[in-house]
């Protein structure tokens, strides 16, 4: 009875483990399987509470047998799926078969069905090309740096990324100029300043004012005019370096308005012939340069002569611009004579018809009467060609050299004919108030002053600026 109860207990459910289950038909298919989920835990409460039937019905059958099953021993035999005392949450996740996987190569052939080879080329052809995110970066990392002659970069060698600088906003020409003209503003109005602190306005203080502003360059005329102001509206009264800067800027403005003229060129004559004069280093060649530029962007036909026959780099630097500002240029060998290669460039510039030629000539003091001769020969020949010609004669001053700027506007006039003035190197120097004394003095136009290297900082002269700046005032 025991050895029936035993057998009938080990083949109970044999037909249906003998059905082939899903897990074995993926498995003879080559599909993996997922793992089952481990069964739930049955609480020991509903396994004390529900004994399997079959046992309790085999104990009463055998009442003699050698083994019985205590009541209080829970059997280690658990509830087969069809148990019918099995929980329903635990019935449903025993006899839920689990689905089967799928590899994600054959989710994505499902989902999307693979498109036919010309499709995608179409599809690849209409794509608009990616913007590229910073143009200025990527050619920064495609160009190859700029090296000496005798270098190379080798072809394997990372080439970093190069980080743009930050834009900066581009200056006002007034806010350059007031910066060019720092040193100069700021000496003079901090000396006005000390000069009436806790003063009232009386003949010692104005006395005393003079002898400042004729220090600072502005001329004996410039100052008596600025102190018979200051006189006639503060005397005897309380007085500011402020009051004292108003007035001022407001006389040299009257002082330098006259002059302050733009340059007429007469194209009637082709070319209009431009002659460049001065002494050593005042900004000759590099002015030439930037005049050049103006006009040819203008639209008008440039030539230029390298009359600077002393200096051979004078000849290259002259090169250099004319290439920079798409001019033509006539030179000839270091030394050879100025006043011929003045003659052939005058004929040139006619033959290529012309609208402007700048003749270059070489930096000479005032003081040597050989270079000064020179300098007649050239304007001279110029002459002969056109009885007009040079029609106009300009002379570059360097503002650094104060009170031997106004002797060198003297003797230059007298030789080469000068019609007006550039004034150059305003910035960086304590000097600046030498343009106007010589303003006031010998009353010749002044077309253009420099503050710098740059080719924007050559402008037009703006009497009402610079006397501002000159003094301090102003936004």
């Amino acid at each position: 009875m025991a050895l029936g109860f035993i057998k009938k207990i080990f083949t109970f459910g044999k037909d249906t483990a003998a059905e082939p289950k899903p897990e074995a038909e993926a498995q003879a298919a080559g599909v993996p399987v997922a793992e089952p989920a481990a069964p739930a835990e049955t609480p020991a409460a509903a396994l004390s509470d529900d004994r399997d039937a079959l046992l309790d019905e085999a104990e009463a059958a055998n009442p003699e047998a050698d083994y019985h099953i205590p009541e209080d021993v829970e059997p280690e035999i658990y509830p087969l799926p069809h148990d019918p005392h099995l929980p329903a949450a635990e019935a449903e996740t025993v006899a839920e078969p689990e689905p089967e996987a799928v590899e994600p190569e054959e989710e994505i052939a499902a989902e999307e069905p693979e498109a036919p080879a010309e499709e995608v080329a179409e599809a690849i052809d209409d794509e608009p090309p990616a913007e590229a995110e910073d143009p200025v970066l990527e050619e920064a990392v495609r160009a190859e740096p700029a090296l000496p002659k005798g270098f190379a970069v080798t072809s394997d060698a990372p080439v970093e990324a190069a980080v743009p600088e930050a834009v900066q906003p581009k200056r006002s020409w007034f806010q350059r100029l007031r910066e060019g003209l720092a040193r100069t503003s700021s000496q003079l109005s901090g000396q006005i300043t000390s000069l009436f602190t806790k003063r009232k306005l009386d003949d010692d203080t104005l006395q005393d004012l003079e002898d400042l502003l004729i220090q600072a360059d502005l001329g004996v005329e410039t100052a008596l005019r600025i102190t018979d102001t200051l006189a006639a509206e503060r005397y005897g009264k309380d007085v500011t370096g402020a009051d004292v800067s108003r007035i001022m800027a407001s006389e040299i403005t009257k002082v330098l308005s006259p002059v302050a003229k733009p340059l007429k060129l007469d194209l009637s004559h082709k070319p209009h012939v431009i002659l460049v004069v001065g002494v050593n280093g005042t900004g000759k060649t590099t002015t030439i340069g930037k005049l050049a530029a103006k006009l040819s962007g203008a639209g008008l036909k440039v030539m230029l002569a390298a009359g600077d026959t002393f200096r051979a780099a004078a000849i290259e630097q002259l090169n250099i611009w004319a290439e920079r500002t798409g001019s033509q240029i006539v030179s000839s060998k270091l030394g050879a004579d100025a006043a011929g290669l003045a003659y052939e460039a005058y004929e040139q510039a006619k033959l290529e018809k012309s609208d402007v030629l700048i003749v270059d000539t070489a930096g000479r003091l005032q003081n040597k009467a050989e270079l000064m001769a020179e300098l007649e020969k050239i304007v001279r020949v110029l002459g002969k060609l056109d009885p007009d010609a040079p029609h106009t004669v300009l002379q570059t001053l360097d503002a650094t050299t104060g009170q031997n700027a106004m002797n060198q506007v003297e003797i230059f006039r007298n030789v080469a004919g000068v019609t007006g003035l550039i004034m150059t190197k305003l910035d960086g120097t304590a000097r600046g108030g030498i343009l106007v004394g010589i303003a006031a003095k010998h009353k010749l136009p002044v077309y253009f002053i420099g503050v710098g290297e740059g080719i924007d900082d050559l402008e037009p002269f703006e009497a009402k600026d610079f006397a501002e700046a000159i003094a301090g005032v102003g936004a």
